[in-house]
């Protein structure tokens, strides 16, 4: 009976403690403020940052919108045909542009990648700078300068017109070799304008104004010539 009665004495205080353990909790239901609350928590998560989208991505997709509903506007008479034509127009001129601005030729870039070095020595000049100086050396009759420049602007202006890669570890009758596949009528004057550039650089022998002479000329006709096709010279 004690126990019973124990029992019976328990029971509303167990009762009032599962009360409070149930207020405790939480509402499943959230008041407004308490959504709100919940909502911010939520969407400040960065998931959800990676998920908005760049201004790059408005940017298009603005532009899309703007042609889409340009070519889906229905006009009367003959002004649909005529908005049509009008826009065809307008993304063409701004193709154009764009190529313009930001189209480089494949020549004139795979002549900036090999610009630093040329035969052996760092060289950023171009063709026409070369050429201006190697003409300067020649007024002055600074022939042995005169001809490694103007060797050099050859090689150059072969990599600027995208008919023969320079490699940097290139030899000038490396050079010569493959320009003269380019070249085939110039094949010749191409090999003596290397052995002027290898005698005057490296063998020290004395420059003449006729070796100068044929080096440019060879230099001239390269560039009013038309290749047959383009080579690419390995060390």
């Amino acid at each position: 009976m004690g126990l019973i009665a124990a029992g019976t004495g328990l029971g509303p205080a167990v009762h009032r403690l599962a009360a409070r353990a149930i207020e405790a909790v939480p509402p499943l239901t959230p008041d407004g403020e308490e959504g709100r609350r919940w909502a911010e928590q939520e969407l400040s998560d960065p998931v959800y940052d990676i998920a908005e989208p760049t201004p790059l991505d408005r940017l298009a997709r603005a532009i899309a919108e703007f042609f889409e509903g340009l070519f889906s506007t229905e006009l009367s008479g003959g002004w649909g045909s005529a908005v049509a034509i009008v826009a065809a127009v307008v993304v063409i001129l701004v193709i154009v542009v764009a190529f313009a601005l930001w189209g480089v030729p494949r020549a004139t870039r795979r002549a900036r990648r090999d610009a630093p070095a040329l035969f052996g020595d760092a060289e950023h000049r171009s063709a026409a700078e070369l050429r201006a100086v190697a003409a300067s050396h020649a007024k002055k009759e600074e022939w042995e300068a005169a001809i490694v420049l103007r060797f050099r602007a050859l090689a150059r202006g072969c990599s600027e017109r995208g008919v023969v890669d320079t490699a940097p570890g290139a030899t000038v009758h490396a050079f010569a070799r493959a320009a003269a596949r380019a070249f085939p009528a110039l094949a010749d004057d191409l090999e003596t304008a290397a052995t002027a550039f290898d005698d005057v650089r490296y063998l020290r022998r004395p420059g003449t104004e006729e070796l100068y002479r044929r080096v440019a000329d060879t230099d001239a006709a390269v560039v009013a010539a038309r290749p047959v096709v383009r080579e690419d010279v390995l060390a």
